[in-house]
Formats: structure tokens, C-alpha cells, sequence
């Protein structure tokens, strides 16, 4: 009898549902892929501020707080605000930048998104006449002021305060000078007043309300300029605020403040976004010498759109994953979900029904033969006994034969090897009947 390889014929059985399977499946992770976002980067950049300024110390904070997270940060100092937006519009090293409010303009920042306001950056006007109650600005006429450096949003506030008083912007008694330096200048009476805008943490800030013989100017009508400034809102430091028991500030001072914001590249990567704002509730909801506790950071910000997945933070919090999963682990999870998602769609139904399909297609052609034979059979029993003569039994046989001759021709796995062998065993009972009437039908 011919032998044939059966473990060859089950390889290319295998072959024909393992083909399509795995090119379906490779489609399915491939269109999956798609849809993966790229993993984080390591590293971004923020644009900050100058040292000693609110920004800096702030970029500090985040610096210390992302690297517990494996993200690098570098801080780029700026000359304030106005400098970091041109950065974030022209430099695409730049990820991260403060702005304050009423700096950026929406039609020109399609490209960049807010991640909202962070805190209150109070206009502080601090000068050199403690014993006078400065309530105006125009009462600081004639005198030497300091409004910031060049490309500050400080030095932008400034000058829009001053000139709404009647102050030209090239007046000479207005010096471009600010940070430490004009701490120092004021310190020293190379200036008369000093305009700040920042939050009372910064360095610059606290060094001046904490300095002896250095005023603050309250803001009488602080009312009025919020009318003529929008993004600007009225603020109290109350009596006190500063040192109880030495008094300081002896009264109420009325303050005019701007949104510090954070503002980001339009593409960042979203993982990016929910994990600085995670750590601007950190950073910025104890409670201040200006804000109750968890007042910031907030979705307002009326210059620039917020980032959605920003928005999505506000309204739902950090994602799932990021709430109790260490950074790294969330985000490699929430990017293998993804690629997980054909193995749930394809490759476990696949699984299922595959084997279901072969089993039949090896099943059915032994099963066709049983179906010929059991033909055969009716024939055989029509009439009943005796009602065939020889050279009917002889084209039984025949057929007979042809069922098992291409029953041994076909290559099944040897996992359905008892299949075959079940039905030949059929295939001889059949033969032996035949055999049994052949012999009844040559008796006389």
C-alpha cells in the first residue's frame, strides 16, 4: 500500500487557514498602530523668566517635580512674558512658557493652547516715599521709575498703566530696568518707584515688601482700570498681611493683578499636559498671601483656546492610570491598550474559530465518503435479499473499491488518522456483505 506523508499534508492544511489569519491579524495591528500615540518625550523646555522672578521659581518647582517622573526639564530664562510668547510662536525647541494675561493675541496663537491660569500676578508699585499715601499713578509725575525690563509683560503693564495716566512712553524719567537690578537701583534711590508684576513669592516681590523705608502704592482706582482692562482683576492685601506684628502694610492696599498662565505648543504630546497640570495643583493650591487654598490653577484664561486634554483634566481629573500607576507605567499602558485592541477583535475570535473551520474541512471529506457509501448501501438493501444478481454485486464492489481507493489517495493529519480508519472498517463490513450475497446468489 502507498504510504503518504501526513505530517506534510497537515502543515499545508495549516497553511491554508494560517495564511489569511495572520495577514488579517498583521492588518489589524497595523491599522491599530495607527492610532497609537508616539511615547512622551524625556525632555522639554520651558521658557521661564529671569532669575529672581516669579516664572523662574515656579520653572524650578516644575523642574523638581517632573524629574520624580523621568522627564527632563530645561529652563530657558527670559526677559519676561512677552519674550517667552515670541519664543513659543518662533522657536520649536520651546514646549512651555509663561505668559500673563492679556499678553498673547487668540488670532495670532492658533498654534499654541493654555493649560489655564496658574495664580495671581499682582502690579506692584513699590517706591521710595513711605511716609506719602500713594493712590495714583500720576502722583509718581517727575519722578525716576523703573517699569521693567525690555521684553517683559511686566514692562508692557507699565507702560499701558502710564500711559492711560497721561505718561508718554519715551518720557525720560522711565528707566527699562527691572528685576534684581532695579531692586538694587531702588534700594540705593537710583530710582524713585519700581513696577513689579509677579506673585508674592517671587524673590523680587518678597525682597521689597520685607525692605524698611520702601512704600506700596494703593491702586484708588482700582475699580475704574479693571473697566479699562479686562484681563486685569481688583485685589486686596490686607492689613497685616505681611508682618502682624510689625504692621505691614499699615492699611489695605488695592492691587490690580493679571492670570499668570501656561501656556503650551499646540502639539504637545497630551501625556505631557495632564502631567504638568498634576503638579500645578501641587504647586499652586496651598493657600497664599493673595488666594484661598485650591483657587488655582483654574480653566480661565480669555486669551488663548485651552488644550483639550486641559480641559478634560478640569472636568474628570488625571486619567485613570496616572492616578495610581507611577508616570511611565500609565502612559506604556495606556499606549499598549491600544495595540491590544486587535488581539480582543481578531485574534481571540480567530482562535475560536479556526480550529471550528478546520476540524470540519478535515471531518467533511472523510465524511463525504460516508455519504457515498451510505448511497451504496440503499441500493444493496432495495429489494432485499436476492434481488441483486452477480453482475450487480460485482458493480457494488467495484464502487466500493473506488471509495476506498481514494479514501487511501487522501492526506488527512494524523489527528484524524481514526477517522479514515473508522471508515474503512465500514468500507470492509460493506465488502463482506457483498461477498455474503455474492455467494447466495451461486448456490443453485
Amino acid at each position: 500500500m502507498r504510504r503518504f506523508d501526513t505530517s506534510s499534508a497537515s502543515r499545508r492544511e495549516l497553511l491554508i487557514f494560517a495564511l489569511p489569519a495572520l495577514l488579517l491579524i498583521a492588518a489589524a495591528f497595523a491599522l491599530a498602530w495607527q492610532f497609537v500615540r508616539p511615547a512622551p518625550p524625556k525632555k522639554i523646555v520651558i521658557s521661564t523668566g529671569a532669575p529672581g522672578g516669579a516664572y523662574h521659581y515656579f520653572g524650578e518647582r516644575y523642574r523638581e517635580k517632573l524629574a520624580q517622573d523621568g522627564i527632563e526639564v530645561e529652563l530657558r530664562p527670559s526677559s519676561g512674558a512677552v519674550e517667552n510668547l515670541r519664543r513659543l510662536k518662533t522657536d520649536d525647541s520651546v514646549d512651555v512658557g509663561f505668559l500673563q494675561g492679556g499678553i498673547a493675541n487668540e488670532p495670532d496663537s492658533d498654534d499654541l493652547a493654555t493649560l489655564g491660569s496658574m495664580y495671581l500676578e499682582p502690579v506692584w508699585v513699590f517706591h521710595r516715599k513711605p511716609g506719602a499715601r500713594l493712590e495714583r499713578i500720576d502722583q509718581l509725575e517727575g519722578l525716576r521709575i523703573a517699569v521693567g525690563a525690555p521684553g517683559s509683560g511686566a514692562q508692557l503693564f507699565a507702560l499701558q498703566l502710564l500711559a492711560a495716566n497721561g505718561f508718554a512712553t519715551d518720557d525720560p524719567h522711565l528707566v527699562a530696568l527691572g528685576d534684581l537690578d532695579a531692586v538694587a537701583a531702588l534700594k540705593q534711590g537710583k530710582v524713585d518707584a519700581f513696577f513689579v508684576v509677579g506673585a508674592p513669592q517671587a524673590p523680587v516681590v518678597d525682597a521689597l515688601l520685607h525692605t524698611p523705608g520702601i512704600g506700596l502704592l494703593s491702586f484708588a482706582q482700582a475699580d475704574g482700570y479693571v473697566r479699562h482692562f479686562p484681563h486685569l482683576v481688583k485685589i486686596t492685601l490686607p492689613r497685616g498681611a505681611i508682618d502682624i506684628r510689625g504692621d505691614q502694610p499699615p492699611r489695605d492696599v488695592q492691587l490690580l493683578a493679571a492670570t499668570a498662565n501656561l501656556v503650551v505648543k499646540a502639539d504637545i504630546h497630551p501625556a505631557i499636559v495632564t502631567l504638568l497640570l498634576k503638579h500645578a495643583r501641587d504647586i499652586h493650591s496651598p493657600p497664599g498671601l493673595l488666594q484661598a487654598a485650591n483657587s488655582f490653577p483654574t480653566p480661565q484664561d480669555h486669551a488663548l483656546p485651552i488644550h483639550p486634554m486641559a480641559r478634560r483634566f478640569y472636568d474628570s481629573g488625571p486619567p485613570l492610570l496616572q492616578r495610581y500607576l507611577p508616570f511611565w507605567l500609565a502612559v506604556l499602558i495606556d499606549r499598549l491598550f491600544v495595540m491590544l485592541l486587535p488581539l480582543f477583535a481578531v485574534v481571540i475570535p480567530l482562535s475560536k474559530v479556526i480550529p471550528a473551520i478546520y476540524n470540519w474541512r478535515m471531518r467533511a471529506r472523510v465524511y463525504r465518503w460516508y455519504g457515498e457509501l451510505k448511497f451504496l448501501e440503499a441500493e444493496i438493501d432495495q429489494g432485499g435479499a436476492g434481488a441483486h444478481d452477480r453482475a450487480a454485486i460485482a458493480a457494488f464492489l467495484g464502487r466500493l473499491d473506488r471509495i476506498e481507493e481514494r479514501a487511501a489517495r487522501r492526506k488527512l493529519p494524523l489527528a484524524f488518522s481514526n477517522e479514515l480508519y473508522t471508515l474503512r472498517e465500514h468500507i470492509g463490513l460493506v465488502r463482506r456483505r457483498l461477498r455474503h450475497l455474492a455467494e447466495t446468489v451461486t448456490k443453485p
